[in-house]
Order: structure tokens, then C-alpha cells, then sequence
């Protein structure tokens, strides 16, 4: 078997519970170093791994043919250009980049070097997200006229990490909002227009904690949401068609698990409570309206990586393209023109 070996960047929360447990659970993968100012974690987890302090090290390692990017978001572009400089195929964890055209310069040098350039934007194999999917591609729902996303979390207190500072690339829209515009353009691909609500709602917040994004296509409206002071969340999805509607709480189970040391082959890995099970409310041929609880699909986050492998070794087209994850920072910075300037925007590359 042709084995990858990957360069881990960073090894904090992202890496440590994410990307390192799955690319431990898919065989092909050996990781050989990792980038890290606190090696004893690495040493602890990944004892077979060197641990380099400065990434442009493990950049230039001749033992690294895949560079997994997971350090904070405005060091995305710098770290990603170098190590396409360097020959290295490249996962980038998300958001992409910070601004469209970083993303732009990024894909036009992974094509000039031959190399792969990737996001990972890991919730389009959430459980939920898969369910959806197939019951619209089922055709119950008939045409989707509305469709809504929310990521609302309980937080009154502003935490000291980089995400919620006042630096580039912090906040919810390029945290959350970065998934939920993702599985939106799975879905419905580019939109005409864009309008956006962003801000800061707690005392203290210093990066915005509040997006409210709506997406317009012709008559089909996306509304994307994320709050950090919802006590009691409503829906995690709401898809309303000319012929049913489908609903969905809760949220997929595949990140707790990882934080609790399981993993893909783990018992009940991916699957999802039973009281979490989505509804579904539609007209069936002969006009009888019918009411189903609808089994959620098991998640399997595992699903990108084994994608990863096989557009390494065998040319495969990327899980997650480039160009896909360019499509996001365009919508992010068109929601971010709309909220200053108070009008829809419309949807250009």
C-alpha cells in the first residue's frame, strides 16, 4: 500500500481531536511530524512523530507528502503558500483563507505545482446533513422553497482564545457561519444575492457572536443563523418543499465522541439519538398527507480523508475542492459587505 505521510501544523483542539484521531483510523496515512509549541502533547498522543517548533521545518521535511494546516485562521494563506512553494499537497482546515482573492493565488499555485489543495469542511458527513440529503433527493419534499440552518450555542461569557478576540479571520461567521454556508451551496449551489446581519451581542465580545444570512434564489430563500445566547435552540434544520415539510434538532454526535477518545469502528460511532430523529410531513401521489419519523444516517467524518487518499494516489477528484471552499469566503465577504452596508448584495466572483 502507498503510504502518505503527512505534516500536521499546529495541535490544538482541531488537530488533536479531529484530524489526527482519523487519519490514525484510515490505513495509508502515517503521520511522520507535527509543528507544535507544546511537543509533550504530541510526544503523549503521537509518540511516533517528530515535533518540529516552526512549521517551515516540517514545511521543507523530505518524510512529508501531505501538509495539514489546523493553526489560526490568519495564518492560512502564508503557511499554505509555502508549502505548495515546497511541492506539498495541502489540506487546509476551515475557513479556507481570509479573503477571495488569498483563495485565488492559492489555487492558481497548487494547479501550477501539480499538487492537491483541499479544505476540510468536515460537516457535509455530518449525520444530520446526510439525512437531509437523501430525503431531498427523495423528491418528498418536492421543489425547496425555504430552507433553514441554525447553529445556535449558550455562551454569556466572552472566553480568552483566539476566536473571540478582535483579530482577522476571528468570530462566528468564519467559524460556523463557514459550515453552514458550505452545506448550503451543496445543496443549492450560488446564489444571486446575498444579505447579511452581523454582530456583536455580548457585553465585552470583541469579534461578532451573531450572524443571521440569507441567501436568495429566485423564489427559494437560505437562511443561515448562528447565536451564542440561545438557551432553548429550535430546529438545527427546517426544509420546507411545494410538497412537505422536514424538520430536525440536535446536533451530530461524531465531534463528541472524538473528544472522548473514540473513533470510527467505535460502538455507535456516527449514530444519533433516537429523540434527535428528523420529521417529516408530506403528500404522497394520492394527496394523502403523511407523517414520518425519519432514522438519521449514521455521520462519518472518516469519508473525507479516505477521499483525501485516494485523489492523492490515484488522481480522484478532491472531497472537498478548492474552488468549492473559494465559493464560501465569496459568500462570507458578501454577507460581510451586506451587514455594513445595509443592502443585499449581489452574489460575483
Amino acid at each position: 500500500m502507498h503510504i502518505v505521510r503527512v505534516g500536521l501544523i499546529g495541535y490544538g483542539f482541531s488537530a488533536s481531536t479531529f484530524h489526527a484521531p482519523l487519519l490514525g483510523a484510515i490505513n495509508g496515512f502515517r503521520i511522520s511530524a507535527v509543528s507544535s509549541s507544546k511537543p509533550e502533547l504530541v510526544t503523549r498522543d503521537l509518540p511516533d512523530a517528530v515535533v518540529e517548533i516552526e512549521p517551515s521545518a516540517l514545511i521543507q521535511r523530505k518524510d512529508v507528502d501531505l501538509v495539514i494546516i489546523t493553526a489560526p485562521n490568519e495564518a492560512h494563506f502564508p503557511l499554505a503558500k509555502e508549502a505548495l512553494e515546497a511541492g506539498k499537497h495541502v489540506v487546509v482546515e476551515k475557513p479556507f483563507v481570509l479573503t477571495y482573492k488569498e483563495g485565488e493565488q492559492l489555487i492558481q499555485l497548487a494547479r501550477s505545482k501539480g499538487v492537491l489543495l483541499s479544505v476540510y469542511h468536515n460537516r457535509r458527513w455530518d449525520n444530520d446533513f446526510l439525512t437531509l440529503q437523501d430525503i431531498i433527493s427523495s423528491g418528498r419534499l418536492g421543489r425547496i422553497f425555504t430552507y433553514e440552518a441554525h447553529y445556535d450555542r449558550y455562551r454569556r461569557e466572552v472566553r480568552d482564545r483566539w476566536r473571540e478576540r478582535g483579530i482577522p479571520g476571528a468570530g462566528l461567521l468564519y467559524d460556523l457561519g463557514a459550515h453552514l454556508i458550505d452545506q448550503a451551496l451543496v445543496l443549492f449551489g450560488k446564489p444571486q444575492s446575498v444579505t447579511g446581519d452581523i454582530l456583536s451581542q455580548r457585553e465585552g465580545a470583541q469579534a461578532d457572536d451573531y450572524f443571521h444570512i440569507t441567501l436568495k434564489y429566485e423564489r427559494l430563500r437560505v437562511i443561515l443563523h448562528s447565536g451564542m445566547l440561545v438557551k432553548e435552540p429550535g430546529p438545527h434544520f427546517l426544509v420546507h418543499g411545494d410538497k412537505g415539510s422536514f424538520s430536525k434538532y440536535g446536533i451530530d454526535s461524531q465531534e463528541e465522541t472524538l473528544k472522548g477518545g473514540g473513533g470510527p469502528g467505535s460502538p455507535y460511532y456516527g449514530e444519533d439519538r433516537e429523540e434527535n430523529f428528523g420529521t417529516l410531513v408530506w403528500e404522497n401521489k394520492n394527496g394523502l398527507t403523511l407523517k414520518e419519523t425519519i432514522h438519521t444516517v449514521p455521520g462519518r467524518y472518516h469519508s473525507y480523508y479516505e477521499g483525501i487518499y485516494n485523489s492523492i494516489v490515484s488522481g480522484a477528484p478532491s472531497p472537498v475542492s478548492a474552488e468549492d471552499a473559494l465559493n464560501v469566503i465569496a459568500v462570507i465577504e458578501c454577507a460581510r459587505l451586506s451587514s455594513d452596508e445595509q443592502r443585499s448584495v449581489p452574489f460575483h466572483l
